[in-house]
């Protein structure tokens, strides 16, 4: 039988484990990032220290950088991410969130975010949306103008303008620093070893060339 200290340590572990998984919970209201502060280093970040709250104004929290699209890809995508980056009001308050836009038949491609779960809005138009889980099942559908999906956190998930109009989708992180990784990129554009992607996927040294040419920046 497992002492009941055994089992708190046990049970405090988890929590602990979880509670580490997302962004910490804010200690103040707000928190405006001072620029002109300099960096505060700790053990685990580099970060900027707040603003006295005295000094924050109404400017701090509304953001007009998402009124209209972003600049468009050749793919015909293009996303305006809004974090504390560019966004200074979000700072510490764990959320984020980004406006994409499709042309019509374009595509965001397969990606995930390894620190949060996101939620869609489409805005305008029929996209075809959906994850795939660990089992490699597909959850996907047709997401129409005022409907809603949730991605979990860490699973690949895709889009594409299935409509006979331009898509306008908003996806909200429970992260200010939701981290994204493009799987064509990270797979053909990283670096990794070309022997390895032969074997990987059945291609030729020659057909991995052309997948490196296309999503490795350094040889575009």
């Amino acid at each position: 039988m497992y002492s009941k200290l055994a089992i708190s340590v046990v049970i405090f572990i988890t929590l602990f484990i979880q509670a580490s998984a997302s962004d910490p919970d804010p200690v103040q209201d707000f928190c405006i990032p001072n620029t002109k502060g300099g960096l505060v280093r700790t053990a685990k970040f580099t970060t900027l220290p707040c603003k006295n709250s005295s000094e924050a104004t109404t400017d701090d929290f509304v953001f007009s950088g998402i009124k209209t699209p972003g600049n468009f890809s050749d793919t015909g995508f293009a996303a305006i991410p809004v974090s504390p980056t560019n966004f200074p009001g979000l700072n510490t308050l764990g959320m984020s969130f980004v406006r994409s836009d499709l042309r019509v038949g374009a595509i965001n491609p397969p990606h995930f975010h390894p620190r949060a779960t996101e939620i869609t809005h489409v805005v305008q138009g029929r996209v075809y949306s959906g994850f795939v889980d660990s089992n490699n099942r597909v959850f996907a559908r047709v997401i129409e103008q005022g409907e809603v999906m949730v991605l979990p956190r860490g699973l690949v998930h895709f889009q594409m303008n299935v409509g006979d109009k331009p898509a306008t989708v908003f996806g909200s992180f429970n992260s200010q620093n939701p981290g994204s990784q493009k799987i064509p990129t990270a797979v053909f554009g990283s670096g990794i070893d070309n022997e390895l992607l032969v074997k990987a996927f059945g291609l030729s040294p020659k057909q991995i060339g052309l997948m490196r040419r296309r999503f490795d920046p350094k040889m575009l």
